[in-house]
């Protein structure tokens, strides 16, 4: 049995960070996807292609994704292109985050939707065309999914990520004091226990 773990990085990450995980999967082909996708509908074809040729090659796919990562490979994947997943800090309600930007940049819906786009003073550019394609193609998601959560996560709520992981039936980790972004030390050694409790 050949197993693929794939990781997907999120914003400003990179494949690169495959690396930390090879150690954690002995047994798998661990690669990093370097995707270009900006946006979900991107994201479609570009992880519906790359996941179907892991697919050719490989008995059981496993993405390891994290952040936006996460939401494009629920946006774009299935059962059909991966067996089971692991999520760190995923997101998992686009259309509410987008929402809690708008309300921190003072922005309002008829003013996004005059302007198209407005870039915001905390680096995120809102789009009009984002937020109508997150509302017409809410998550569907039927893949085994475990997830891994910071208790401090500034972009989803514990209320949203446990509304979501109970309608897909995940179970949930929280790390307690954890951030939304894991990379101190600290958070490492917690996501690596994580994943090695997996037992893939």
């Amino acid at each position: 049995m050949k197993t693929a773990v794939v990781y997907v990085h999120g914003k400003g990450g990179s494949a690169a960070e495959a690396e930390h995980y090879k150690p954690l999967f002995p047994d798998c082909d661990v690669v990093g996807f370097d995707y270009k996708a900006q946006t979900p509908w991107d994201a479609v074809p570009e992880f519906t292609a790359f996941f179907a040729e892991m697919r050719r090659k490989h008995d059981t796919v496993i993405p390891v994704a994290n952040s936006i990562g996460a939401y494009f490979s629920m946006s774009a994947l299935s059962a059909e292109l991966v067996d089971k997943a692991l999520f760190i800090s995923p997101v998992v309600d686009m259309e509410r985050l987008i929402s809690d930007m708008m309300g921190w940049a003072g922005i309002t819906e008829e003013t996004l939707r005059a302007q198209g786009e407005i870039a915001t003073d905390f680096g995120e550019t809102l789009s009009w065309a984002y937020l109508c394609y997150v509302r017409a193609h809410p998550l569907v998601w039927n893949v085994p999914t475990r997830i891994l959560y910071g208790e401090k996560d500034n972009l989803t709520s514990l209320g949203t990520l446990t509304a979501f992981a109970q309608k897909i039936h995940a179970p949930v980790t929280v790390m307690p004091g954890g951030e939304h972004w894991f990379h101190t030390k600290e958070q490492m050694d917690f996501l690596d226990k994580w994943i090695r409790e997996q037992h893939i």
